[in-house]
């Protein structure tokens, strides 16, 4: 079984110039940054497209960018290899993942890539906003309610950008499946991602303490759990989040 440190994961955002997508309407940005180990890498894709149409007002008016700034920008087809690269084999963590895998797949349709117009075929679709309304039933869960929720800094955010919400889920995520709030470089320590000492926590050993006793599920506890398992997976319609981060296809 694949350990989830080991699981490359892509957190992905995209910019619109509106909705629905069945309106015509098209990404004029994608922001992804790349986590392995729980840890940022530093690899990262960011472009902004020209769409080949105007934006709404209501979209501008979220995200900020002009159909003048889009002039002269690359199109989807001018990245589409790259993009696709990146991406292939990843588990995305998208935040309401059904919004940006219709205008991605719409995006490969439109190029005539029938093999990539159903991006689920080549990577794992993890959605954030299903995952934090089965944690936070009732509550808010915008993207901005869970980084005040999980103590994230998102001063900077004052409109929507792929790139950046691209950063802030992937704090959020840490947030969620493990306690972690904040996301350092693979490779580096608090030192390192902090500029300066003092700000991780540091690791000791307990001794002279006996160790715990391990109890193994029964097997009756074994087939309830799979059954829970099932039943999340039939009401997400796709995979539950342990079966996502825990299990490897057999091939």
């Amino acid at each position: 079984m694949e350990q989830q440190q080991d699981k490359r994961l892509v957190i992905l955002d995209t910019e619109t110039t509106g909705m629905p997508v069945s309106e015509g309407h098209r990404i004029i940005e994608i922001g992804c940054v790349e986590v392995m180990g729980r840890r940022l890498t530093g690899r990262h894709f960011h472009v902004y497209l020209q769409p080949d149409r105007e934006s709404d007002e209501g979209a501008i008016n979220v995200h900020g960018i002009t159909d003048a700034f889009l002039v002269g920008k690359p199109r989807f087809a001018d990245v589409a290899e790259e993009f696709f690269e990146f991406i292939q084999g990843a588990t995305l963590v998208i935040h309401n993942a059904a919004f940006d895998v219709g205008f991605i797949n719409n995006e490969f349709a439109l190029l005539g890539q029938g093999d990539r117009a159903d991006i689920a075929n080549h990577c794992t679709i993890l959605d954030t906003l299903l995952l934090a309304r089965a944690r936070h039933p009732g509550q808010r869960n915008s993207l901005d309610a869970l980084c005040k929720r999980y103590d994230i800094d998102n001063s900077g955010r004052e409109l929507h950008g792929a790139l950046l919400d691209s950063e802030l889920l992937a704090d959020v995520y840490l947030a969620m499946t493990g306690g972690q709030t904040s996301l350092s470089l693979a490779g580096h320590g608090a030192e390192d991602s902090e500029g300066q000492g003092g700000g991780g926590s540091e690791i000791r050993r307990i001794v002279g303490r006996a160790p715990g006793r391990v109890i193994m599920a029964s097997a009756e506890e074994l087939e309830a759990h799979a059954e829970r398992l099932a039943a999340v997976a039939k009401s997400a319609g796709g995979p539950s989040m342990w079966q996502t981060l825990t299990e490897t296809p057999a091939g």
